[in-house]
């Protein structure tokens, strides 16, 4: 009953969050080397570029 209480009201100030900005007018930039690099590292799987702490492991330790 929580979760589902949650979740609603999650829902609903994600949607404020959204209605607060309107993204149309966001200059579309493209990326600089770097980011080319660590993304291409990322997609690669190297360790030093995956999330050091799984989706699980982080909701377990937010009590979510």
């Amino acid at each position: 009953m929580f979760q589902i209480t949650y979740s609603k009201k999650a829902e609903k100030v994600w949607n404020l969050i959204q209605a607060s900005f309107i993204l149309s007018d966001v200059e579309e930039i493209e990326p600089d080397p770097e980011e080319l690099e660590a993304l291409r590292r990322y997609e690669a799987v190297e360790p030093d570029y995956q999330p050091s702490i799984s989706a699980e492991n982080l909701k377990r330790e937010l009590g979510l």
